[in-house]
């Protein structure tokens, strides 16, 4: 089973050692959630290290992430725009989002690109 991405815990559900996928519908998942953008900081939540892994089995994609903090106001709506961006892709039914806190985010997890976005490095 295709899963995660370099330097990214993959715990996603579940452990089907029949389910079939490939990297390519991974790949392509880790570059959907690229457009979905956290509307509090305007960086997108791949780049804010929000996305702890991905796994998809019998054409569900199941996404392990996070939010900045657990009473974040704007849950349901990036959770809205997870299903509306992984809808698009023809070969899944469905999108299960496992919500997390433990690891807890923290800024360590984002990219350079997103600190660049933010105005923390040059």
């Amino acid at each position: 089973m295709a899963e995660g991405a370099p330097g990214q815990d993959v715990d996603a559900r579940p452990d089907d050692p029949t389910a079939a996928t490939t990297d390519d519908q991974v790949s392509q998942v880790w570059e959907l959630l690229h457009e979905v953008i956290d509307p509090e900081v305007g960086v997108n939540i791949v780049d804010l290290g929000l996305v702890y892994g991905i796994r998809i089995a019998e054409r569900v994609v199941f996404v392990r992430m996070t939010l900045t903090t657990p009473g974040c106001p704007l849950g349901s709506y990036i959770d809205d725009s997870i299903r509306r961006v992984l809808g698009r892709i023809p070969d899944l039914d469905d999108t299960d989002l496992d919500l997390v806190w433990d690891p807890p985010w923290s800024p360590d997890k984002m990219t350079d690109d997103a600190k660049r976005q933010l105005g923390w490095m040059r």
